[in-house]
């Protein structure tokens, strides 16, 4: 016997109910694997100094910013200097970041500081530049190129305890390894090529090293992190699901990371610049918490952190013309 018109409609509401049922099961559990809960409170802000112009305590395009000896500095970009001040946002001095001749200036993004020394990547001039804390001069490393040593618009500078540096070249897609004089070592991803394989970079902005020698490095525009063992060997990537250059808003995702700075505790702190966000992590990737800052039109504001020996995050928004302090809201609980 035929199956009747009432029938069949009852076997396709049955089919459209259990396919939907599926895809909702589906998306829970996709939500529940790439989506992580937070597992510290998040942070307030307790000091904002800054504004646009050319003065003391004025920045315009901040990029980068480094905490060292009480003080904090900070890259301002398009005015081609560095600024430094107490951590209560009080102008102390300032120098300037010399360009390629002596009318021009560089184009300072993030900064390192190790002992008595504070790295500077000069974007513009595809050089890493080095001065006393006092801004003395101290020596230059790195040339225009492709070739091992040679930077393409380094993005970000690491110092390991025995000096060498680790750059994120930028344009070059890669990481290389120097000696503290700025002779090569080695390198992590393929010269002038992009890719998300695992050691594979798409436009690198940022490395930071880890107490033990772990290296992280900001994959800025596959929007992730990749970590690195002392030796070199990869360990693992993060950032939306398996990594692959899928960008979000949702906890653990990003949209262009621009800066990495392990705090006092070997936690990782992301600046995910799209996101107007920081992003807060284990020193193996969980995600922990994170932290909004109010979006600048018509540019974004998260570019660069840095943390404080007390924990005291500091971020230079870029679109705002301005550092932020933050402070957790309570103690945070140990993972």
């Amino acid at each position: 016997m035929a199956p009747t018109s009432r029938s069949l409609r009852h076997r396709l509401l049955r089919g459209l109910l259990f396919t939907g049922t599926l895809l909702v099961a589906a998306i829970a559990l996709g939500w529940l694997l790439w989506v992580p809960l937070p597992r510290e409170p998040g942070y307030t802000v307790v000091t904002t100094w800054g504004g646009r112009g050319s003065g003391r305590g004025q920045f315009h395009e901040p990029t980068g910013i480094a905490v060292a000896g009480g003080k904090v500095f900070v890259s301002d970009g398009r005015n081609g200097r560095i600024q430094v001040f107490d951590r209560h946002g009080h102008f102390l001095r300032q120098f300037p970041v010399p360009g390629a001749t002596p009318e021009e200036r560089g184009r300072p993004m993030n900064l390192a500081a190790h002992g008595e020394g504070l790295y500077v990547a000069d974007y513009w001039n595809d050089r890493i530049q080095v001065f006393a804390l006092d801004g003395t001069p101290r020596r230059v490393i790195g040339s225009t190129g492709d070739g091992p040593g040679q930077l393409h618009s380094p993005g970000g500078v690491a110092v390991a305890a025995d000096g060498s540096l680790f750059v994120a070249d930028f344009y070059n897609h890669r990481v290389q390894h120097l000696t503290a004089d700025g002779r090569f070592l080695r390198q992590w991803g393929t010269t002038g090529k992009t890719g998300i394989r695992a050691g594979r970079f798409n436009y690198p902005t940022d490395v930071a090293l880890a107490p033990d020698g772990r290296l992280y490095v900001a994959d800025g525009y596959n929007d992730r992190i990749q970590l690195f063992d002392a030796s070199g060997r990869f360990l693992r990537k993060w950032g939306g699901p398996f990594a692959t250059n899928l960008f979000g808003p949702f906890n653990g995702w990003f949209a262009t990371v621009t800066s990495v700075a392990v705090g006092p505790q070997g936690n990782l702190f992301v600046a995910d610049f799209y996101n107007d966000r920081v992003q807060k992590f284990t020193p193996g990737g969980a995600f922990l918490t994170a932290f909004r800052l109010p979006a600048t039109a018509p540019a974004h504001s998260a570019i660069a952190v840095a943390v404080g020996c007390d924990g005291t995050v500091f971020v230079a928004d870029y679109g705002g013309n301005r550092i932020q302090a933050w402070r957790q809201s309570r103690p945070a609980r140990r993972w």
